[in-house]
């Protein structure tokens, strides 16, 4: 096994194992394609509406099936083959992305109102929920079968770089397509990614279970998932400021109002600035894969955390679309510090065995962030108005690092 000279000295270690190289691959073409269908559907709706409460609402739609159904998730995975759960939900995207495919036709807008077409989209949202909650994690959780312990940290970055990469084309290229294609075109863009990215990931070998939880009742082995979160200081304070962090600082959902009618720069605006924030975190996470962060990772974890409320006020009262470009780009640098940190931090504090729960635990907290981020800008913008929404989300991000620099002094002072 490598030692952590052979690491430091080669960054490509990890994606010098074939299998890995297969999983990275096959992942970044199906995140770049639910990357574009994410961008499509918030610019989708805010059209057949006109209302900011509407963009919100997509959040919400998916994640309360994603937060109800993860700690479940966390122990069908845990005792689950890994590869034939996450190519069926590969399979339950692709049918969702076909549906949409179909709402989006003539034959749908001539036929059905703006109102139920809304309503479909919004109960397609619903079912993305649940599959996400089983397939996030299990993609997460493959990496440390097909990567040695050894170098999980330099796996960890790759996974995020690739993740960042896939996220930052779909958004872009979703932008582009939309204004060149129409949402239908892009739909179907989206469809055939998907289905190529199964074809890529069925090469991948059958990961059984390591676990023995077949006699254990399902709230016990979930019981032990959350035991272990809790009592991980580490674990449960990044988890923790990221929830706040990105609850409050969920301006991104907003992007579609600032590129129409703020900024008035379109749809390829808008695909632009939907890609600036992963833009920015893939350049600092090639960074962080040709130099690793060596020490005092949980100091910078809190700084990288500020950086980005601040960038999110900075976006929220610019007028001039470069400057809300770079605000959003540098934002999403110093996010792309905080997940590579958070994602490291998963990843080595645990037990194989228990992966599954313990990511399942982590993609709750995301999704609880993302999602109701998205809601709670939502409803911001339409009590307060856009701009000073994003203003108070950025400033509560503030507020939190602040507060959880004083109350989670271990976590301030982690190294690994």
């Amino acid at each position: 096994m490598p030692d952590k000279q052979q690491q430091k000295a080669d960054p490509f270690i990890s994606v010098r194992i074939p299998e890995y190289r297969n999983l990275m691959v096959g992942r970044f073409i199906f995140i770049a394609g639910l990357r574009m269908m994410g961008t499509l559907v918030g610019w989708w709706i805010y059209n057949l509406t006109n209302d900011p409460l509407a963009i919100g609402l997509i959040g919400l739609s998916e994640v309360v099936p994603a937060v109800s159904l993860a700690l479940y998730a966390g122990h069908v995975i845990d005792l689950a083959e890994k590869r034939k759960l996450m190519l069926r939900g590969v399979v339950y995207y692709f049918l969702c992305a076909v549906i949409l495919l179909l709402l989006s036709s003539h034959y749908a807008s001539d036929n059905i109102s703006n109102h139920w077409i809304s309503l479909c989209v919004y109960a397609v949202i619903f079912c993305t929920g649940i599959i996400r909650a089983f397939t996030g994690p299990v993609f997460a959780v493959l990496v440390g079968y097909i990567v040695p312990k050894e170098i999980l940290q330099n796996a960890t970055t790759w996974n995020q770089g690739i993740w960042l990469s896939a996220s930052v084309t779909g958004h872009a290229m979703g932008g582009l397509l939309i204004a060149g294609i129409d949402i239908n075109g892009t739909l179907t863009v989206i469809c055939s990614l998907i289905f190529i990215s199964y074809f890529i990931l069925i090469g991948i070998k059958p990961k059984p279970s390591l676990n023995e939880l077949g006699e254990k009742k399902t709230w016990d082995s979930v019981k032990e998932g959350l035991s272990f979160v809790f009592k991980t200081k580490e674990v449960l304070g990044a988890l923790t400021l990221d929830l706040f962090a990105v609850l409050f600082g969920g301006a991104v959902a907003m992007i579609p109002i600032y590129a129409r009618d703020i900024l008035k720069v379109g749809a390829t605006g808008f695909g632009w600035l939907n890609a600036a924030t992963d833009m920015g975190a893939i350049c600092i996470v090639i960074i962080l894969t040709l130099f690793p962060l060596q020490r005092q990772q949980g100091k910078k974890l809190m700084f990288a955390v500020a950086g980005f409320g601040t960038c999110i006020i900075v976006f929220a009262l610019s007028k001039v679309f470069w400057l809300s470009f770079a605000a959003l780009m540098i934002g999403g640098m110093v996010d792309g510090i905080s997940v590579v940190i958070r994602g490291t931090i998963l990843q080595l504090k645990t037990p194989a065995h228990m992966r599954g729960r313990v990511l399942s635990v982590n993609s709750m907290f995301i999704n609880s962030s993302n999602e109701l981020g998205q809601f709670e800008s939502g409803v911001a913008a339409k009590l307060f108005g856009v701009i000073p929404s994003v203003v108070i989300g950025g400033s509560m991000t503030l507020l939190v690092v602040i507060t959880t620099w004083f109350k989670a002094p271990s976590l301030r002072k982690m190294e690994y």
